[in-house]
């Protein structure tokens, strides 16, 4: 039953930290980022940076996965980053400094400050911060639990002699403190498990700092399993070179630590506080120990994790960056960069084909097949992304945005398939049967492709920003169009009755691409109507549509 409860309240103290971290990251993620991203002038303001990000996150974990995807896109100088790390590891620190005061008492003014704000709180951000002070709640209830459950078992013969065994030797504590902390994912909860064997008496000052080294290694794992790329060897340096800091640091006090724990439980006779000030001091001694050795270090990083020259994979997503599942904010950017991406690929495909179609090139043909499966591969990449976000909790609006982008690369793939299926087939064939546009039919399709293409660019900029103004302008070209291709095809059934020859072995060809183009303009359109939806004019457009189009269809008996 002890060990029932312990499992149990690690379990409540590890959801806690979940609860502040996620609260943190939902309330101010994409201003952390930005924050993060200002502070990389120097090595001490990364330092800075980093202690502030991680007090805030409780998760070293978390910071290393951030500074890896800038290091990774190229963004962040190495020296920077690794400071960042530096400061992480102190940041990560303060929380259990200020838990191993007894404030347990603050528990239920967090739990009920948390439920009002998160239940009644007007605004997203309010809502987030009432997690956060629900998280904190629940962290120093568990710790309460820790207590109350190891405090039976003080006195028993059994556990005392097992603890004993397995904290003997410092090596064996060190790997074990190592080994929780890493199937654990944090840090702060093992060493408040640490924090909290101590405090019942069933380790000694030795051990416990023993432990507190093991759990300094274990958080330097996680970031080199889970944020290294294994195509991309220089994604390890920034992972490896803090497991080096974590490395070398325990090296030097691991000989010295009987001393260090005498010096110390001499000084703090409350061996919880004893053990969260050496977690403190260690990992502050680091941080000045390399913070003048980073140029060095960086310099064998790169020498033993060199940029690997790879061939660029077009359709592999270049943005869809995992860790930033967990801030929703952050996740749906990168996710519309990568629509963005595709489109790209959807832009130069609209260009070829129609350059295919009026030179004869079969060579751009074939390119355009290919460029097909890229743009097929993104848009499988970029669904499974946003699903991967949706599974956690979204706000309304960040649900709709998902939604959004979901189905802009949906019609971007359709547009794709729309033009290596039916566009590249009339090339084919137009080259096949060695054909040629009239000039004046060629000039038609090359501006009716033009303003395709044309409206192709407002849409990514509707896409991006929601402006209303270039939603309307977008959908007022597109009843424009839908006149063009009338007066097109007027213009090329007069050339077809005057018995043009080019006009007459082309025609069905002329008319099938027009009829393709205005169905790419079509999907290109579907962007502009949730701008218009979310700005409560969606109504009022249809109504002005259907006018317009009971305007332009005779009536009934009339010609």
């Amino acid at each position: 039953m002890v060990l029932l409860d312990l499992l149990g309240g690690v379990a409540l103290l590890l959801w806690g930290l979940h609860m502040v971290h996620s609260g943190i990251l939902r309330a101010f993620g994409p201003d952390l980022r930005v924050l993060l991203a200002r502070a990389l002038n120097n090595r001490f303001t990364a330092l800075a940076a980093g202690l502030g990000l991680t007090a805030l996150l409780q998760s070293s974990t978390a910071t290393a996965l951030i500074t890896s995807s800038f290091t990774a896109e190229g963004l962040v100088s190495l020296v920077p980053a690794l400071a960042i790390m530096l400061g992480a590891n102190v940041g990560t620190t303060l929380i259990v400094q200020v838990l191993s005061f007894n404030i347990a008492a603050v528990a239920p003014v967090l739990f009920i400050l948390g439920l009002v704000a998160f239940r009644t709180g007007p605004r997203t951000r309010i809502k987030d911060l009432g997690r956060v002070s629900i998280g904190l709640g629940l962290m120093l209830l568990a710790l309460h639990i820790l207590l109350d459950t190891l405090a039976p078992a003080e006195n028993a013969p059994g556990v005392r002699v097992f603890m004993n065994a397995i904290t003997g030797d410092p090596v064996l504590c060190i790997f074990i403190g190592a080994v929780v902390t890493w199937l654990v994912h944090s840090s702060v909860a093992s060493v408040l498990l640490v924090m909290s064997l101590a405090y019942s008496q069933f380790i000694s000052p030795y051990a416990a700092f023993a432990l507190v080294l093991g759990a300094n290694l274990g958080s330097a794992v996680n970031p080199l399993v889970e944020g290294a790329r294994r195509d991309n060897p220089a994604s390890y340096r920034l992972p490896l070179g803090n497991l080096i800091n974590r490395v070398v640091g325990i090296l030097l006090v691991a000989p010295f630590l009987g001393a260090i724990a005498a010096q110390f439980h001499a000084w703090q006779p409350d061996l919880a506080k004893a053990t969260a000030q050496f977690h403190i001091a260690f990992n502050v001694a680091t941080a000045i120990l390399f913070i003048g050795l980073l140029d060095g270090l960086a310099r064998l990083l790169k020498t033993l994790l060199p940029n690997r020259v790879q061939q660029t994979d077009p359709s592999r997503p270049r943005y869809l960056d995992e860790s930033a599942l967990e801030t929703p904010s952050l996740a749906l950017a990168d996710a519309a960069r990568e629509v963005l991406h595709m489109g790209d690929h959807v832009e130069v495909m609209l260009r070829k084909v129609m350059a295919a179609m009026m030179t004869n090139d079969r060579a751009l043909v074939d390119q355009v097949s290919r460029m097909d499966n890229s743009v097929d591969g993104l848009n499988e990449a970029i669904k499974l992304y946003v699903t991967k976000l949706t599974r956690g909790s979204l706000d309304e609006r960040e649900g709709q945005r998902a939604m959004e982008t979901v189905a802009f690369a949906i019609n971007l793939e359709h547009i794709g398939d729309i033009i290596d299926k039916n566009l590249s087939e009339l090339a084919t064939k137009k080259i096949k049967r060695r054909l040629q546009f009239s000039s004046e039919g060629a000039e038609e399709l090359s501006a009716f492709h033009k303003r395709t293409i044309d409206s192709l660019r407002i849409a990514f900029g509707v896409f991006m920003s929601g402006d209303v103004n270039e939603a309307h302008k977008l959908l007022a070209e597109k009843a424009a169009l839908r006149s063009a291709e009338l007066a097109a095809t007027e213009r090329h059934l007069d050339r077809l009755r005057e018995g043009r020859p080019e006009t007459i072995e082309t025609t069905s060809l002329h008319l099938d691409v027009l009829r393709d183009l205005r169905r790419i303009h079509s999907h290109i359109c579907s962007v502009a109507y949730p701008v218009l939806d979310a700005a409560g004019q969606l109504a009022a457009y249809r109504s002005s549509e259907a006018e317009i189009n009971a305007l332009a269809t005779p009536a009934p008996g009339r010609s």
